[in-house]
């Protein structure tokens, strides 16, 4: 059952937190922000798509004085089911607009429209090309060859309305909130500034930003691939999160209101931790591959985890290769690490 009070807070000057759970998740729940505007109140994500996900919503808006049908308007900081999950419920019940930046509504209209078989058929190449074992490929020739999925999961996925036009103050009247383009995370992630005076007097710092997954006070967010399978472009999302990171950290909020977690302040010191910490990373990598060169799949065997590899679950797999092969594409950029000639599939050697 959800919860009958939810732990709403109140931020002050107009903008509350509602945690909504995110079924069966060690995160617990995504932080739903609501902010209160001219022409009605606007919603910050809106959480997983789940039933009692929604009821704890719904709990969560009665709790901040408003409604569902209340809602003027979907912010979305970037296409994740617990960020984007209930948008269209919230739409269909309220009339709201969605807007999401174009690169995640691009993500959205592709998943939904991709047929499963060829979906398939692109993660059993991408997975083949990065050093996957015969036996972790099975279960997606399984799947591709039953036809037994005749959906994906994600093609239930809300379209939006609009776009968040990077650097644009965001059409609400009677605030300021400007879009902050913060690819990494997702290539369309966004921070949402709000350039206002922070209402706790004295608080010192440049207005509040609601930072989505990008900047969190204690984890860091997974950096991995989101690539088009009929585009040939090699991208390099770690290299977006830190750029990225550097243009928050020079923001300077008094306040940042993340996704979860909690609220915290010292944006610009979380900033360089995060920056150190992938660093450090990196260079563990770069030193993982002196001795030998190693496939994407074989240096995610060695990264550090939050458990140890033969505990990690089929999917969670599949996440923890892309990772490792966005910071093979950073070593790669950097100079510091080459594919290995004639290599398959492809293995990286150190620089």
């Amino acid at each position: 059952m959800a919860q009958a009070t939810p732990r709403v807070r109140d931020h002050g000057g107009g903008v509350w937190s509602i945690p909504v759970p995110i079924p069966d998740n060690p995160l617990g729940h995504t932080l739903v922000h609501l902010l209160d505007t001219d022409r009605g109140p606007v919603l910050i994500d809106t959480g997983w798509d789940d039933p009692d996900s929604w009821d704890t919503l719904v709990a969560g808006l009665a709790a901040c004085g408003a409604a569902v049908t209340d809602l003027h308007g979907v912010l979305v900081t970037h296409h994740h089911p617990d960020h984007h999950g209930l948008s269209g419920q919230v739409r269909e019940a309220s009339g709201a607009w969605i807007a999401m930046h174009a690169a995640d509504a691009h993500v959205v209209r592709r998943t939904r429209s991709v047929e499963p078989a060829l979906w398939f058929a692109y993660l059993t190449a991408k997975l083949t090309a990065a050093g996957a074992p015969e036996e972790h490929l099975a279960p997606l020739h399984a799947a591709r060859t039953s036809g037994r999925m005749r959906t994906l999961p994600t093609s239930r996925a809300a379209l939006p309305d609009r776009d968040i036009v990077p650097g644009e103050l965001l059409d609400l009247p009677g605030r300021r909130l400007r879009a902050i383009w913060t690819p990494g995370h997702t290539p369309g992630h966004v921070c949402l500034h709000l350039e206002e005076a922070h209402p706790v007097a004295g608080r010192e710092g440049n207005g509040r930003l609601f930072s989505g997954d990008h900047l969190l006070p204690e984890i860091t967010p997974h950096i991995g691939l989101y690539e088009d399978p009929a585009d040939d472009t090699v991208t390099d999302p770690l290299g977006d999160y830190l750029d990225s990171l550097e243009r928050v950290g020079r923001l300077a909020p008094a306040e940042v209101l993340p996704a979860h977690q909690h609220a915290f302040t010292d944006a610009p010191g979380r900033v360089r931790e995060l920056l150190a910490h992938h660093e450090a990373r990196l260079s563990g990598l770069r030193d993982l591959l002196v001795d030998r060169p190693l496939t994407p799949w074989q240096l995610a065997e060695q990264m550090e985890w939050n458990r140890p590899w033969q505990q990690i679950p089929y999917g969670s797999r599949n996440i923890a290769v892309s990772e490792a092969e966005a910071h093979l594409r950073r070593l790669v950029k950097q100079g510091r690490a080459e594919p290995e000639p004639g290599s398959e599939p492809v293995a990286y050697r150190a620089v």
